[in-house]
């Protein structure tokens, strides 16, 4: 199993809504990068959802239910998209601050690579964002 961390800024779509509709087909990446990532996203691994712009926490956990294919709404280039599916909230939302402050964390994507909307994560960073919101 593999981690990640996706964003999305909640006016477009929070993860209440996301729970709500129970499965998205993560569209609209247009970015190589991102692109590539969500290419090497394999059924069942986990995935961090981060609320951009406002807000700014990783607020659940949602898994992939389907790898890459082609993104339908690319009206050009070779674009791809992942289904995900919730998985659970977290008992609070972990903003970026906290995650800033932690030196375990200082190394990951989020906070190196800020504009990138989909950034791989190791095990180990997972599991501490998970234990710091459940404290």
């Amino acid at each position: 199993m593999n981690y990640w961390l996706v964003k999305q800024e909640p006016t477009a779509y929070a993860w209440e809504e996301f729970r709500r509709d129970g499965m998205t087909a993560w569209t609209g990446v247009r970015n190589f990068q991102a692109r590539n990532y969500l290419r090497a996203m394999g059924l069942g691994d986990r995935v961090l959802y981060y609320h951009s712009v406002t807000g700014k926490c990783v607020v659940g956990i949602a898994e992939v239910a389907r790898g890459a294919y082609p993104d339908t709404t690319a009206s050009e280039g070779d674009w791809s998209c992942v289904d995900l599916k919730p998985y659970e909230a977290l008992d609070r939302p972990v903003s970026l601050e906290e995650i800033k402050a932690e030196p375990a964390l200082a190394d990951i994507g989020l906070l190196k690579q800020s504009r990138l909307s989909v950034m791989p994560l190791t095990k180990a960073a997972f599991e501490k964002i998970l234990r710091m919101s459940k404290s």
